[in-house]
This record gives structure tokens, C-alpha cells and sequence, in this order.
């Protein structure tokens, strides 16, 4: 039977626990949309990565005395580990906090790729930096004892204490629809718009999630070749990046990033690398919606946030947005034709299609048709 996420929170609340930061997990989306009701904003904070979160956790501790909860997708444990070591650790400043901790690709639980090797290693990973854990699933008959011992030995312990949440433990919580503004186009109307005025040996890298997906509809359902396009299926935030070192690498050709509010705002460091560089042929596109929709919706910072002034001021050459249909034709024809770095915003509207699938090529094939097509061996 699964977990009510209600109680689960009730059980955190009376153990003195009132505050709460991360990112979001489809996993986990059912028990922070429960947070999101009972929390104030500033007392759950959706960080830009999980090492912000631990940050912010830790600047909490450091404030009060209490003990916050950090949650994240199990993916996101790489971006903690450094802070956990080396701010939190018993060794350096001894700083308690409950991680709350989605276990996407359990060896033997179906889930996509990007996801099977960091189920695989996730309880070793926890081992080696010494993270003592509880797992709890839905047939859980004593969570409420394993949270209360685990809030318990992060107090008394003074370090972090890890909760590991299997696939499907929380029952659904009554959540708000999300909100669209039929002005605002949707991402896979832009997407369309965008990959029909690409020339055909542009070189296309789109960020994980849904954007990569409806890529991958879009070129099915056109009947066109997959090789064109490194979908960033993992590692969200490096989409960017990984446009970068090939747009240095190979100058002469139009390198396309497809990047989203999340993943940009996730590791936003990376804008200045390109500012610094700047490559005259890479052309980065930011799907903008304002939220981390593929894992249930919850906002980003992204309404608080001009990206185009933000991404001027990292020395992009060239920057504009755009929020319509007629908008985005006129801009792509003249931005593509551009000396880069150029920066284009597209504003759109959440949500998508209820049917969307995933990419039927796996990560592996996908960069191997990829290299062909970019080393010219294919």
C-alpha cells in the first residue's frame, strides 16, 4: 500500500522539522507538492542544483539549530557530494541534515538508461562517503519508526542521515493543474518551428526531459534521421557545455543547443565559459516555461530571472526572445544567419502531450550516429 505523503510530512513536522530545499524528483513529486502546500516559500526552497541544497540547508542549521531535509533525485547526489565532504562531513563542520533521496534505475525496477547506472551504484556511493540510510518503499510497514531513527541519528550524530525512497512509494496527492497561458506557444509547436529552419548540417544538442522527447517525435513522425541530434537524456544542466566543446572543436559548422529554464538555471556558470570563448557559430535556444515540468511541474526561478540581459552581461554576442508563433519564424531565420554567440528565448506554455513517448535509440547508438554524422564518417 502506499504512503500518504500527508502523513509522511506530519511525522517530519513533529519531529521539529520545518524546513525544506532540493530539487525536484518524479519520485519524490507527490510528497513536495504536499511541502508545497503546508510550507511557507521561504521555508521550502527549490535550489538551482542538490549542492545548493545542501547549502542552503546548511546555512539554515548554521541559523537555527534545526534540522532541515534535503531531497533530490538519486542523479543528483554527484552535485551534493562535494558540499556533503566537504561542509557537512562529521571531519570538517559536522552539519545534520535528513537527505531525501529518489532511487531511480533499482537494479532490477524498469527506468530509463540515463537513470541504471546510478541505481546500481546508488547504496555503495552512500557507503563510501560514509552517509548512514534507510530505505523505504510502499509495502513499508515501519517508515514512520526508520524516519524517527533517522532524524534522531542525524541530530545526535550531527551529520547528514540519508532516507532511499523506491519507485512508486507515495500514493498521488491532491495537486493543482498546471497553468497555461494559451498565448504562449507549446514546446513542441516551437521545437517544430525551430528544427524546420535548421539547415540539414546543423548540429543539434537538446537538454534532458521532455525537450529531447519531442525531438525525437518530431523527427519520426517527419520520417527524418536521428543522427543530427545528441539528446542530453542524463547529466541535466551540461547541455550547454557539451555544445560548447564541440562548437570549438569544429568552427566550421552550426552548433544548435536546446537548453531549458531548469537545466540552464542548474548550472548557469557555464554562460560565462561561452562568454569567455566565444565561438561565432554556436546558437543557444532556451525553452523557457518556468518549471521542471518533466518531474511534476514545480516553478523554477526562471520568472524572477531576464535571461537576455543575464546572458548579454556573460558576453553572448547576440540576444533576443521571443513569446508567438510569427515571432519565433521571423527571429530563427535571422538568428541562424548570425555570427554567434547568439542566445534566443522562446517563451512557452506548460504542459504536453499525454502520449509523448521516449526515444526508442539507445544513448549508445544515438552517439554513435552522431559522431558519424559530425567527424563526416557516416
Amino acid at each position: 500500500m502506499k504512503l500518504n505523503p500527508l502523513e509522511f510530512y506530519n511525522i517530519l513536522a513533529k519531529a521539529d522539522i520545518d524546513f525544506f530545499t532540493g530539487v525536484p524528483d518524479s519520485l519524490l513529486k507527490q510528497f513536495c507538492l504536499c511541502v508545497d502546500d503546508n510550507v511557507p516559500e521561504d521555508r521550502h526552497i527549490i535550489a538551482a542544483n542538490e549542492g545548493n541544497a545542501i547549502a542552503i540547508a546548511s546555512g539554515y542549521h548554521l541559523a537555527t539549530g534545526k534540522l532541515p531535509v534535503v531531497y533530490m533525485q538519486n542523479s543528483g547526489l554527484g552535485n551534493a557530494v562535494n558540499p556533503l565532504l566537504s561542509l557537512c562531513d562529521p571531519d570538517v563542520f559536522s552539519i545534520p541534515m535528513l537527505l531525501l533521496i529518489g532511487w531511480r534505475g533499482e537494479p532490477g525496477v524498469h527506468d530509463e538508461p540515463q537513470h541504471i547506472k546510478y541505481g546500481k551504484v546508488q547504496l555503495d556511493l552512500l557507503k563510501a562517503i560514509d552517509i548512514s540510510y534507510e530505505i523505504i518503499s510502499k509495502d513499508e510497514q515501519q517508515y514512520g519508526k526508520k524516519i524517527t531513527n533517522a532524524v534522531e541519528k542525524a541530530k545526535k550524530e550531527n551529520r547528514p542521515f540519508a532516507i532511499v525512497v523506491k519507485k512508486g512509494t507515495f500514493e498521488a496527492y491532491k495537486s493543482p493543474s498546471l497553468t497555461f497561458d494559451n498565448r504562449l506557444m507549446t514546446r513542441e509547436e516551437s521545437l517544430e518551428i525551430i528544427l524546420s529552419h535548421l539547415t540539414t548540417d546543423s548540429i543539434i544538442i537538446s537538454t534532458t526531459g521532455k525537450t529531447s522527447r519531442e525531438i525525437f517525435e518530431i523527427r519520426e513522425k517527419n520520417s527524418q534521421p536521428h543522427f543530427r541530434d545528441f539528446l542530453a537524456v542524463g547529466s541535466m544542466g551540461h547541455c550547454s557545455s557539451i555544445a560548447l566543446g564541440i562548437a570549438v572543436t569544429k568552427p566550421d559548422r552550426k552548433v544548435v543547443c536546446i537548453d531549458g529554464d531548469g537545466s540552464l538555471i542548474m548550472h548557469m556558470g557555464s554562460l560565462s565559459t561561452v562568454g569567455k570563448l566565444k565561438p561565432k557559430n554556436l546558437y543557444h535556444i532556451l525553452m523557457n516555461n518556468q518549471m521542471h515540468e518533466s518531474v511534476g511541474g514545480q516553478a523554477t526561478a526562471a520568472r524572477f530571472i531576464d535571461f537576455p540581459e543575464l546572458v548579454k552581461a556573460n558576453g553572448y554576442a547576440n540576444v533576443s526572445s521571443v513569446d508567438n508563433e510569427d515571432g519565433l519564424i521571423s527571429r530563427i531565420r535571422k538568428f541562424m544567419e548570425e555570427k554567434g554567440p547568439n542566445f534566443l528565448e522562446v517563451k512557452i506554455k506548460a504542459g504536453s502531450r499525454k502520449d509523448l513517448g521516449r526515444p526508442t535509440e539507445t544513448p549508445k547508438k544515438n552517439k554513435e550516429l552522431f559522431m558519424g554524422f559530425i567527424q563526416g564518417t557516416s
